[in-house]
């Protein structure tokens, strides 16, 4: 830590505009996937209550997927919860990340806030943090807005018009979701080690998917490629690749707030 002090109020103002324009694209593409959620778990038996209450109570796409492709394929919930545990466990890396940011805040407000720490909000809010230098409570609201109403709301309508609604392959929308996930995954690589584990986790990825199961390939990479960059020795500097230590793009020298620091500044969009 520099010791150079958080964004000021029109910092903050110009980053959460950004993070607006960012949360858009992701709340269209989140819509659009949510729907495909709504016509698979009606496909796969469920009840409009236990697809909603999935996307409520659960809210992580990806293991929702999981769940309910194996649900159709009559594999028992036994063996269905710790497989989607796995799959859920990279958010514990999202968390780790954002710990140092949100360490000064109530732990009733971080228990909130991790119920809402989806892939997605975690690529917007982080980001925002770093251009600030410090944590902005509402920024983070803000970005997990951008994701928590457009997937409760399209599982719903996904689920209701699943007879009006074509394949979905057919016209795309499988492909929207995980095309914006991977623009925004392109920002948040900024050292040595997201770049190795980027690279390593969409090897895998892809290469297991073509010899097993796509469900097995997101595992295996998302597992395998944190794990070796762990072992990738940081740059001398640990300097984000494009910016300055402890930014992405943002202020020289931005990173989280220090002890005693105020963090809570509130400002307006």
């Amino acid at each position: 830590m520099s010791g150079v002090a958080p964004g000021t109020r029109a910092e903050v103002r110009a980053s959460r505009r950004r993070l607006v324009a960012d949360g858009l694209g992701i709340a269209v593409s989140t819509g659009a996937f949510g729907l495909v959620y709504g016509l698979a778990a009606r496909q796969a038996g469920f009840s409009l209550l236990a697809a909603m209450a999935a996307s409520v109570v659960v809210l992580a796409g990806a293991s929702q997927f999981a769940a309910v492709g194996m649900v159709a394929q009559g594999v028992p919930w036994i063996a269905i919860l710790p497989l989607t545990a796995m799959l859920n466990a990279r958010h514990l890396l999202y968390s780790a990340a954002l710990g140092p940011w949100l360490r000064d805040r109530p732990g009733i407000q971080r228990v909130a806030m991790a119920h809402v720490l989806t892939d997605e909000t975690f690529a917007l809010s982080l980001p925002h943090f770093r251009r600030i230098g410090r944590a902005d409570g509402p920024g983070y609201w803000l970005a997990s807005s951008f994701v928590v109403g457009p997937w409760i709301v399209a599982t719903g309508l996904g689920y209701l018009a699943s007879g009006a609604v074509p394949d979905p392959t057919r016209i795309g929308l499988d492909i929207v979701f995980p095309a914006a996930m991977g623009g925004l995954a392109v920002a948040l690589v900024s050292q040595r080690r997201e770049l190795v584990a980027a690279v390593v986790a969409a090897g895998l990825a892809v290469g297991v998917s073509l010899v097993s199961d796509p469900a097995v390939g997101i595992v295996v990479g998302g597992v395998v490629g944190p794990l070796v960059a762990l072992a990738v020795p940081p740059g001398r500097d640990a300097r984000p690749l494009g910016g300055s230590p402890g930014s992405l793009g943002g202020s020289p020298g931005s990173g989280p707030p220090r002890a005693g620091e105020d963090p809570t500044i509130g400002v307006a969009l």
